[in-house]
């Protein structure tokens, strides 16, 4: 035995310079993979499954979270697509880009009847030039590459204007399907999304991904894999994975009324058949990765050098009136809602130097990509600011040591913050345990308190206890001082990312105080480049001015708005307009946060495609 264990002990010290020497021969810029999932919830992956068993089927991604770090309390920059893929993109917080929803770049629409409150101005895109994380990689020395769904922007920039040396956003395989119980994939040459060898669809972005690798492997490549699974149109091309996640959920798919909107649980099996899918393509990814000799390592496969970031947009969407599509159980509501099951989202990173298998409540967002990937390949941090922190050390040294993510003043960080002005209205800000929503639309709102306070965890003894996830116990009213404190920080991080708030609605025929006394606007005045607007304060006074332009003509298809402030003095609201004005609208906002638009915009649009997509600038002023 003693002999045996000598043996041993000389075999490992002969293996320790071999170790090190092919240590020193690794290529100095690892490679990177940024794989971002659409609408993926946190209970859609059997990793992350807790209390009720999950439905579907993730073996790849299972693989992936043993062999790194795997949050558990990691969320999206938002709680919907495109302003959480900008975020990771640019490194810009939403409510500072004034990108926090999709579309975007339209006037808000004060007539709208049904809406007490209504969504602020917010951005279309990224603003042109923006350095994002694929220009900063790009000037490291990396070739870089988009593939999939890009949305980011409703027109432009496209990703080639944004750093990405190439750009491949088709979707063929998503396309709608004309009757999802019948167009299923063939083995036939000629289908488009013919069966592959183990019986799945066709998958365009899974192929670009792999034309990509393999056509970049021999240099250090950056790749944003950002799938469109498991978005909407909720369906699936293989009959296969149709029939059995119907068998095991027990449910019919031609019986909508089994798995409809106001039914519970992981049960449409066009979901789980979706999820399976997505699992399926990556692990393809995955596969090449691993089996693919490394050209600029000779002995090594180019998984030895890559480091893969996955993770998902947002959380799960929980479906319509008409279909349930997932179920975020224990965590509560889902996509376009700052809750946890809307923002809480599975998290993976595996790579160089970061550990296997090890599982994390330290607190992660997808804002973190950017300056994280920077310092996984030693590239300087740029110049512009950037909301996320750095996980680089938290990741190479002790993954579940929170004091190893530290903000800007080298404090560790305690908190994060979301600003969703649309829909749900409101903000969030986590704070060590604690979580506050704030509630935009509460004023003589009886289904609405102004804030919501929940204990997530309980801290003790370094470790977290879960308490309450599900947000189920508001401990507004007896905390009172703990919800001003919070409010107090949620607000100074608004403030200085100079945030959009909503505004009511004047033309909103239920009880609203001070609707009476909203401002009303007499004329205006284009004299050369400078436009005047006279209005008449009714009781209310006008507390700031907006311009709302565009320079695109009347039928150019998207039409695009932009905000421009305006002075405000002695009833007059006033502004030099911008050079290629075409039409425009005034809102003035009241100091009762009442938005009132000149001119007014009917709240009946066309239901002509072509005139709807002028009837902004049919309705608003022009300039001649």
């Amino acid at each position: 035995m003693k002999t045996t264990l000598f043996n041993k002990c000389v075999g490992l010290l002969l293996l320790v310079p071999a170790v090190l020497q092919a240590q020193e021969n690794r290529p100095e810029k690892p490679n990177v993979l940024v794989l971002l999932t659409d609408d993926l919830g946190w209970q859609d992956v059997d990793c992350y499954d807790i209390d009720e068993p999950n439905a579907y089927m993730t073996p790849n991604i299972d693989a992936l979270a043993k062999k790194g770090v795997q949050f558990w309390r990691a969320y999206s920059p938002a709680p919907t697509c495109a302003p959480s893929r900008c975020a990771i993109v640019s490194g810009v917080h939403p409510a500072r880009a004034q990108k926090t929803h999709i579309k975007g770049g339209s006037p808000p629409k004060p007539s709208v009847k049904d809406a007490r409150m209504l969504s602020p101005w917010f951005s279309a895109r990224t603003p042109v030039g923006d350095y994002t994380i694929a220009s900063a990689m790009k000037d490291h020395g990396y070739v870089t590459g988009h593939v999939g769904k890009w949305h980011i922007s409703y027109s432009e920039p496209k990703a080639t204007e944004l750093g990405f040396d190439v750009s491949y956003g088709s979707r063929v395989s998503k396309a709608l399907m004309k009757d999802r119980l019948k167009d299923f994939a063939t083995n036939g040459e000629d289908d488009p999304y013919k069966l592959d060898e183990n019986g799945f669809p066709f998958n365009q972005t899974t192929e670009n991904a792999l034309k990509f690798l393999d056509d970049n492997k021999a240099k250090p490549f950056f790749l944003y894999y950002a799938t469109w699974l498991v978005h909407a149109p909720i369906q699936t091309r293989s009959k296969q994975l149709l029939e059995k996640y119907a068998e095991e959920m027990g449910i019919d798919p031609a019986d909508r009324k089994s798995f409809s909107g106001s039914s519970t649980g992981q049960v449409n099996p066009f979901y789980g058949a979706m999820v399976e899918e997505l699992d399926y393509n990556i692990g393809r990814v995955f596969d090449y990765l691993e089996h693919t000799d490394d050209p600029r390592w000779p002995g090594h496969k180019l998984i030895e050098n890559t480091y893969i970031i996955f993770i998902s947009d947002n959380g799960g969407t929980e479906g319509k009136s008409y279909e349930r599509y997932t179920d975020n159980t224990p965590l509560d509501l889902g996509k376009t809602s700052v809750k946890e099951g809307g923002i809480r989202v599975p998290f993976i990173v595996t790579g160089p130097d970061v550990p296997a298998g090890v599982e994390t409540d330290v607190l992660a967002n997808g804002l973190d990509i950017y300056p994280t990937v920077l310092s996984m390949v030693g590239a300087q941090q740029p110049e512009k600011r950037l909301d996320g922190l750095d996980l680089f050390q938290l990741l190479t040294n002790d993954p579940t040591d929170s004091s190893l993510v530290k903000d800007n003043n080298g404090e560790p960080r305690k908190e994060m913050m979301w600003h969703f002005p649309h829909d749900a209205l409101e903000s969030a800000l986590i704070d060590g345990d604690f979580k506050l929503v704030k509630n935009y639309d509460f004023v003589k709102n009886p289904k609405q308190k102004e804030f919501e306070l929940y204990q997530l965890y309980e801290s003790k003894d370094g470790k977290k206890q879960r308490v309450d996830i599900e947000e189920s116990k508001n401990l507004a009213d007896s905390m009172p001082e703990k919800v001003r404190a919070m409010d107090a920080k949620l607000k100074a991080q608004l403030t200085e990312m100079k945030a959009s708030y909503p505004h009511y609605n004047p033309d909103y025929p239920g009880g609203l105080p001070h609707k009476e006394s909203v401002p009303t606007v007499s004329e205006h005045k284009i004299e050369g480049e400078e436009l005047t607007v006279s209005f008449k304060e009714n009781g209310a006074k006008v507390a700031q001015a907006q311009l709302i332009y565009t320079i695109m003509k009347a039928n150019s298809g998207y039409q695009e708005w932009f905000p421009e402030p305006m002075s405000v003095k002695g009833g007059r609201a006033a502004v030099k307009l911008p050079k290629g004005t075409r039409y425009f609208y005034v809102n003035l906002i009241d100091e009762n946060n009442f938005l009132v638009s000149y001119p007014k915009i009917s709240a009946k649009e066309s239901k002509d495609k072509a005139k709807k997509k002028s009837s902004l600038s049919e309705q608003a002023i022009s300039v001649k």
